[in-house]
């Protein structure tokens, strides 16, 4: 079925679909048929940490462009604050022929999120807009600033690529969160990390309707461009092919709902118990704890009070290489304590993305015999992080080359989970 969804929204999509290139092609081509010829047309496209099928789509939107023609057609990573992709992974991403070119695209930019002469402020959201739509949980002025290529004028439409999974600060990825914070300032990236760790992740992740969710979609009203999000569903089997569930075009509010009831089916898995071990396995994507950290966000759940994570990540080899510094000097805590250190440290302070992670990766607190906040559950790192390191940021550590899975498989009350990170585990299903 390839039908008008909803006003501005076309696409197909369900749990048990497995859309083929013809259809995905045809999908695209529909969505952008109202470019106009000449048209300057950027695509904002996700980086290596994640998993989508934007080297499917990204070719069958050059050759329709190409039809057209429009007069420009350029690309800019939406890494956030991750590090740059180099140039075979961009290559890879965005499905390049052999020869490395995707036909009619120009150039592919980098986001540098904390270079001043690489941004533009394109509007503010006041004190009180703030303030409602975060639901009380930030009360301050928040001004937009955002990659220089989406200043007014330089772009007539912008595409956003990118797949829609379980989200712990925006609910579910996809959509605004393209531009806020994918190609922003650091002023509202900070906002809306620090908003998701008050907001708690247990009341965000795989929720549709958010208080960040609000607030990055109003501040996406104030880009000037024409704006076409595609939003993807897509698994991948146990031999590793890309399964894509729907495809939804059009209008970034719109077309990232229809893409996150699809998601919620496919990509929240229900235990119907909580472990005193989960055993995650985690997936390759994550290289570094500022994204591994997934695996407790979508694991955290299930894990009883006073239990275990365990991840083994022999390929994770650094908490972070943006924010590592400042991680170790305060390490991991549940958020009660994250708020004191804030309250403290005029680092953290200016640095509110990382004190979210902070709170986030602990996953939430609980009072031991003495009465003290501690994490719900231990975290133990089997990888390529080193023993110090682990401790200096409060994870348990375990040598990566003793871990024998075996010894885990029989025991009832751990659960293993392979690609950890990708799914979001719950006991069972939220109203």
């Amino acid at each position: 079925m390839n039908t008008k969804l909803a006003p501005s929204v076309i696409g197909s999509g369900a749990p048990e679909l497995n859309l083929s290139p013809n259809e995905l092609r045809g999908i695209v081509e529909q969505a952008l048929l109202g470019i106009a010829p000449d048209a300057r047309v950027l695509a904002i496209i996700p980086d290596k940490t994640r998993d989508d099928n934007t080297d499917l789509l990204m070719p069958f939107a050059a050759e329709t462009l190409m039809k057209r023609p429009v007069a420009q057609f350029d690309a800019l990573v939406a890494q956030g604050t991750h590090v740059p992709m180099t140039d075979a992974e961009k290559r890879l991403k965005i499905g390049a022929r052999d020869d490395g070119a995707v036909p009619g695209l120009s150039h592919i930019y980098d986001h540098r999120w904390d270079n001043p002469a690489e941004l533009v402020t394109i509007g503010e959201l006041s004190q009180s807009q703030v303030r409602e739509l975060s639901g009380g949980l930030i009360d301050h002025a928040v001004p937009l600033t955002i990659n220089r290529l989406l200043a007014p004028g330089v772009y007539d439409t912008v595409l956003i690529f990118g797949a829609t999974v379980p989200h712990e600060v925006a609910g579910f990825a996809g959509g605004a969160k393209y531009f806020f914070p994918g190609v922003a300032g650091p002023e509202l990236t900070h906002a809306t990390h620090w908003l998701g760790a008050l907001a708690g992740v247990e009341n965000t992740i795989g929720r549709i309707e958010t208080p960040t969710r609000r607030l990055i979609e109003a501040a996406a009203d104030f880009i000037p461009a024409h704006v076409i999000s595609l939003n993807s569903v897509v698994t991948r089997d146990d031999a590793n092919r890309l399964r894509t569930h729907a495809l939804f075009c059009g209008d970034f509010r719109f077309a990232l709902r229809r893409a996150a009831k699809v998601s919620r089916h496919v990509h929240i898995k229900y235990t119907g118990r909580r472990y005193a071990r989960v055993v995650a396995l985690l997936d390759e994507h994550y290289d570094e704890m500022w994204v591994g950290g997934k695996a407790s966000y979508r694991l955290g759940g299930i894990i009883e009070e006073g239990g275990e994570l365990l991840i083994y990540a022999p390929h994770l080899h650094c908490i972070s290489e943006t924010h590592g510094t400042v991680i170790e000097r305060y390490g991991y805590h549940p958020l009660e304590r994250v708020r004191e250190l804030v309250a403290e440290s005029g680092e953290l302070q200016a640095n509110l993305c990382v004190a979210a992670h902070l709170a986030h990766v602990s996953y939430a607190g609980r009072r031991d015999a003495d009465g003290r906040i501690v994490g719900r559950f231990s975290i133990t790192l089997a990888s390529g992080v080193d023993e110090a390191t682990c401790h200096r940021v409060n994870l348990g550590y375990m040598d990566h080359r003793t871990f024998r899975l075996a010894d885990y498989a029989s025991d009832p009350d751990t659960l293993i989970v392979e690609r950890a990170g990708r799914d979001l585990y719950m006991v069972a299903p939220t109203a």
